[in-house]
């Protein structure tokens, strides 16, 4: 008899591509670098801006360029990256 777990109405972590999370990874340790851990949590009208900012990484991707000349990634994991945050700040309520 097989053992049983009962999971299936637990989010799958497995099912998330970490190769592609990693690009969103490296973003995020730029921006840390540059700024400070957790600084998007205390940037003014955060959702409005990081809108701004995915959407211009958006717009460079649709115009063919695939990396962000600054830092060498691609302007699609910026644009996650964005995102993200922006995630972030409607959980917080921000």
């Amino acid at each position: 008899m097989p053992g049983l777990k009962y999971d299936s109405e637990k989010p799958r972590w497995d099912l998330l591509p970490l190769d592609i999370i990693e690009e969103i990874v490296k973003v995020l340790t730029i921006g840390a670098q540059k700024y400070d851990d957790d600084n998007w949590r205390k940037v003014e009208n955060g959702k409005k801006r990081y809108y701004a900012a995915m959407m211009r990484h958006i717009k460079d991707y649709q115009s063919g360029e695939m990396l962000d000349p600054e830092t060498g990634l691609p302007h699609l994991a910026h644009a996650g990256c964005c995102l993200i945050f922006i995630m972030g700040l409607e959980k917080e309520g921000k």
